[in-house]
């Protein structure tokens, strides 16, 4: 193919991505008001324990623009599959046969820790969280907490914590090209652990509790790339090499 005609296939392929996405978000939105009841749950849970408190929102315009909130994040995650078949359609002529055997298992790996990843703050992370920040501090007051502020935080929570669990994949796709192995990813553990605690700083509210909530699953999904890389890319590089 010229230049002018990978550039067409280019075009065609955003153009397909974008009317995959257009139409999702239109079922999205469609069903906002059951997405938003799916992402409350874990806050009311919360709520309604022994500290109490309400969901309120504070425009006019907040119950609209939460649904237009929740139906972009949403369209994004549950077409994930689609607009992304769509872009492997597109490399996927620009490899050798070898190269699309090594990559697929990546894909697939990469698309189950992405919805691992976004179980794991539904189920786990965030009622966790609630919990222990509903009991934290002063009693006897009452948590009225934003509709809209709410809805866009643990929506972009989820589809952080799926891009997060791709770290093992990371590191496995590292392993393979011969950039990390398991004794150098151990050695420079203590670093890793130090930088994940400033990430979770940074990107958490300030204190030790929220925190801890995002750094304890950055150690573990790195300590499980370590085991990966070491189980899996060690002994399929020997075997290439024997």
């Amino acid at each position: 193919m010229t230049l002018t005609e990978h550039l067409e296939e280019l075009r065609s392929t955003m153009i397909r991505v974008v009317i995959i996405l257009g139409v999702s978000f239109v079922a999205s939105y469609s069903f906002g008001e059951q997405i938003s009841e799916f992402l409350l749950a874990p806050l009311r849970n919360a709520l309604n324990g022994d500290t109490g408190g309400q969901v309120v929102y504070l425009g006019l315009l907040d119950k609209v623009l939460s649904l237009f909130q929740v139906a972009f994040w949403s369209s994004i995650i549950i077409s994930s599959p689609v607009w992304f078949y769509q872009i492997w359609k597109f490399i996927k002529p620009g490899l050798y046969d070898y190269e699309i055997k090594a990559v697929r298992p990546f894909l697939v790996v990469g698309f189950v820790l992405f919805w691992i990843g976004v179980c794991f703050g539904y189920f786990v992370v965030f009622p966790l969280t609630f919990q222990t920040l509903m009991q934290f501090g002063v009693g006897d007051v009452t948590a009225t907490i934003s509709l809209k502020e709410y809805l866009v935080l643990a929506s972009k929570v989820l589809v952080f914590l799926g891009v997060i669990f791709q770290l093992p994949n990371i590191l496995l796709i590292l392993g393979f090209m011969g950039l990390v192995t398991k004794y150098s990813l151990r050695n420079m553990r203590s670093y890793v652990y130090v930088g994940f605690a400033v990430l979770s700083a940074v990107l958490t509210p300030p204190d030790v509790i929220t925190m801890m909530g995002l750094w304890a699953p950055l150690v573990a999904l790195f300590e499980v790339g370590i085991l990966a890389v070491a189980l899996i890319v060690h002994p399929y590089l020997a075997r290439q090499h024997s």
